[in-house]
């Protein structure tokens, strides 16, 4: 994504139904702390582990940057879609030619993974799982066409996504789930670059799938995207497209973090605007889609965006429990 577009700053218990063999605190305290406080949930909802998330993006970054056109890439593409076969999902691959800003034809692949496919209600989540091929934000000028492992500015919405994949596997939600794992997401112009700066070099994946979705028709009742939510002392506040184009889905979502009482990750505070996936899906597909999204009040995403340093050590398992939980929640209790 491009920040160079960031313009501002029931009561009942939730039970723990599933859990990977390797679950630990991280995946045990922040449900067993929310659930007694949690209040207004009308359903019982899986309990999300956040050990498991991080396993999800560790395995990830371990291919190493899944750059478009890369032996990492194919092979990191082959485990998401063999994971969420794995979970059950149906899995469609839009294997697709997308011409970069400078002239490079990307071998991309937008991966979707499908949960209740018959159910005409239906719920989106995205997030981009490609990485940064250069390191362009790096303090190092020589380190600054590094590609990035890319731990939290991608794989962490995908470990997300993956744990869920595993808890809709074993328990289905009320709703169809479609997890939209989005490709060239993050080839936009090298800072260096002396040409345009065009929005369009973003997000390619995502201009690809919202004007031809991997069903003809599709459409689903709202969208969440998750980019970069692993991060440390990560905060989320109501980006501006989200606010423009689904600002329900905002009230919605931020509504069951304080309900389980992440309220001091998701902040009740606006934005700035960031050309992220989400602004395609919202203008080509007319899905009301939001994006989750860390920012300083500065203009800045993370400390180590676009750098050498964005791999497993920038990754918090509270973060990701905090977002993992709330997306959880949110899709459990639509009906």
């Amino acid at each position: 994504m491009n920040r160079n577009h960031f313009l501002l700053s029931c009561s009942c218990l939730l039970f723990s139904l599933l859990s990977c063999s390797n679950q630990g605190n991280a995946g045990k305290q922040p449900l067993s702390a929310t659930a007694a406080d949690a209040t207004n949930l009308s359903v019982v909802v899986p309990a999300f582990n956040a050990d498991s998330a991080y396993r999800y993006v560790d395995e990830q970054v371990a291919f190493g940057p899944r750059v478009p056109n890369t032996p990492a890439h194919k092979a990191c593409g082959n485990y998401l879609a063999d994971r969420l076969k794995a979970f059950g999902a149906v899995v469609t691959n839009q294997y697709i030619d997308l011409p970069a800003y400078d002239g490079t034809l990307l071998k991309a692949r937008n991966i979707i993974g499908s949960f209740n496919p018959e159910q005409k209600k239906r719920i989106a989540l995205f997030a981009h799982w490609d990485s940064r091929p250069w390191a362009d934000a790096d303090p190092d000028p020589k380190k600054q066409y590094t590609p990035v492992a890319g731990a939290n500015d991608g794989a962490s919405g995908v470990g997300i996504l993956l744990e869920i994949a595993r808890l809709l596997g074993a328990q289905p939600a009320t709703l169809g789930v479609d997890l939209i794992l989005l490709d060239a997401e993050d080839y936009g112009a090298h800072q260096d670059y002396q040409g345009a700066h065009k929005e369009e070099y973003w997000g390619m994946g995502a201009q690809y799938w919202a004007r031809n979705p991997h069903r003809p028709g599709y459409n689903a009742r709202f969208g969440i995207l998750l980019d970069m939510v692993g991060g440390f002392d990560a905060r989320f506040h109501y980006e501006g497209y989200s606010r423009e184009y689904a600002s329900s889905i905002n009230r919605k979502v931020w509504r069951m973090a304080k309900q389980l009482n992440h309220a001091d990750r998701f902040v009740d505070r606006n934005g700035g605007f960031v050309t992220d996936d989400h602004l395609f899906v919202n203008r080509y597909a007319g899905i009301p889609t939001i994006d989750i999204i860390p920012y300083s009040d500065g203009g800045e995403f993370f400390a180590h965006w676009h750098t050498v340093k964005d791999d497993m050590s920038a990754i918090d398992k509270q973060t990701l429990q905090a977002v993992g939980e709330t997306v959880t929640a949110v899709v459990y209790n639509e009906k």
